[in-house]
């Protein structure tokens, strides 16, 4: 297996120049050189070939010794040193301090035909940024981040990708749902691939601590490695925020759009390069609601809840125009920049929504036709999902009958979790919308069969469920790895029919609505 190494992150930013690992505040420095923890009896659960040929390694190479050693952390790459980032991050609302990399360990960057990679390894161990934590992480939250890194990748989510799932061999301690229960569970580590890990909190650590020296190389060194269309100069670093904005606002987009729910959109937790990017106690909708969260952490306050991601993201980019605004000394183009961000965030949603909907043409009841679907989808618990997939069925030559007669949402009926809530208010708020939805199909110069095609590539028919991720990760702690491998390949083509897989386009189950790991999930892992 031959790699090859260009430490761009290395080479150019300042190292932490205390070499042992232990638990410390580093200070004008970027990354501390840190060694993963060997482990005893590793095995490879996965690996995705595709994500395997970015960085130039076969299939003969992943299933070699060295494919393992490497990806576990019990050796490292050739030519270079690994390191664990420094950052530092506002958690729920508060500035965190320092956070780091405390249970991620980056193995180095690779370039192969012309695009260079991060690797990383989750799960590998304890560095000086891990606090009281032990760095380690288990089989569960590590199948959830391996399935849905490259699930979103294939929805069309911007995304960092996952190269391997491999077993530690190792038992590790987790309180599951923080309430003093806790268990030995198996440990894991996951390699995720990126072009860089920076995140908001990258910066934030060195503004507050008021370090503008660093501050400036890092930024600097993002611009000409990943922004490289902009001066390095006060005008190509607001140039440089607003890019960020833009990438930021493209990937909420796409997450409102499929329905999917992040759970811990902390500064720290944000990609500089628009990346969705550490998969936690992640969701996705299964009945409609823009207040659900499926992190136990915020189920008080619902901070992170799902009609609330783009603002959180506006908020979040706030941050990091403080933090970008010593290097710039001018907050007017900064306040612009995230004016501009709201206006842009509207018509993108409602650009969105109109294209799940299949309407081309524009139309000013458009926004109240989105808005009212919006509420009537919550009268009675509505399957996201399914809704929408379904919807590309509906003819424009539908007639609503007159009567309590159901026939009118024959082609989303399997979306109701309780068809037997389809009358009263709720059938007469139905039957209004979709009365109006035809009448606006008809406007629409396409036809039907043209309609479906074009809302099928825009509205997946498989997500990575919750209970579909609890099914998989429950039959791998059993040594069975089928379902692990049959979710890959279904996920790889989410908005193909997959005939042969209609059993994972339904409904959540009843006996996932309050298993944990299905509905609720915490960030332990």
């Amino acid at each position: 297996m031959k790699l090859q190494v260009n430490d761009t992150f290395l080479k150019e930013l300042p190292a932490d120049p205390i070499k042992e690992n232990t638990r410390r505040q580093v200070s004008e420095a970027c990354y501390s050189f840190v060694e993963p923890t060997k482990t005893e009896a590793p095995e490879i659960v996965h690996f995705s070939p595709e994500v395997a040929g970015f960085l130039g390694i076969t299939e003969e190479d992943a299933r070699s010794e060295e494919f393992l050693k490497v990806f576990t952390g019990n050796q490292n790459i050739e030519n270079t040193s690994p390191y664990a980032m420094c950052y530092g991050g506002h958690q729920f609302g508060h500035w965190a301090g320092q956070l780091g990399d405390g249970r991620a360990i980056n193995l180095g960057e690779i370039v192969h035909n012309d695009k260079q990679w991060a690797i990383q390894l989750k799960g590998a161990g304890a560095t000086p940024y891990s606090r009281t934590a032990d760095g380690l992480a288990v089989l569960r939250s590590s199948v959830r981040e391996y399935l849905c890194s490259e699930a979103m990748y294939h929805l069309g989510v911007p995304t960092t990708r996952a190269l391997s799932l491999s077993l530690s061999g190792d038992q590790v301690m987790r309180d599951v749902l923080y309430n003093g229960n806790p268990a030995y569970e198996k440990g894991a580590i996951v390699c995720r691939v990126s072009p860089s890990f920076l995140r908001f909190g990258s910066y934030e650590i060195l503004s507050a601590r008021k370090d503008y020296k660093t501050l400036k190389t890092l930024v600097d060194y993002t611009i000409k490695n990943f922004y490289s269309d902009f001066e390095l100069n006060k005008e190509g670093y607001v140039q440089f925020f607003k890019a960020v904005s833009l990438k930021t606002l493209d990937m909420i987009i796409h997450w409102q759009r499929v329905g999917f729910v992040h759970g811990v959109m902390n500064t720290d937790n944000m990609s500089i390069l628009g990346l969705t990017i550490d998969y936690g106690p992640y969701g996705w909708l299964e009945g409609y609601s823009k207040s659900w969260t499926p992190n136990t952490t915020d189920a008080e306050h619902k901070r992170y809840q799902f009609g609330q991601q783009g603002n959180i993201a506006l908020w979040n980019l706030l941050k990091l125009a403080n933090a970008l605004y010593p290097l710039i000394e001018d907050a007017e183009p900064l306040e612009e920049i995230l004016g501009d961000y709201k206006k842009l965030y509207a018509g993108k949603y409602l650009g969105m929504m109109k294209a799940k909907l299949g309407l081309e043409l524009d139309d000013e009841n458009d926004l109240k036709l989105i808005q009212d679907l919006e509420t009537v989808l919550r009268k009675t618990e509505t399957d996201m999902t399914i809704f929408f997939r379904n919807l590309s069925n509906v003819s424009k030559s539908l007639v609503v009958p007159g009567n309590d007669e159901l026939s009118f949402l024959a082609e989303v009926k399997d979306a109701f979790y309780k068809p037997d809530e389809l009358k009263g208010e709720v059938l007469f708020f139905w039957k209004d919308w979709m009365t109006r939805y035809i009448k606006r199909l008809e406007k629409e110069t396409n036809s039907d069969t043209e309609r479906k095609h074009v809302m099928d590539t825009i509205n997946p028919k498989y997500v990575l469920r919750n209970y579909m991720a609890q099914v998989a990760i429950d039959a791998a702690d059993k040594g069975d790895y089928s379902i692990v491998e049959e979710l890959f390949n279904l996920l790889k083509k989410p908005y193909d029919e997959q005939s042969e897989a209609e059993k994972w386009f339904v409904k959540r189950p009843e006996w996932a609505r309050t298993k944990v790991g299905c509905s609720i999930l915490s960030c332990s892992s």
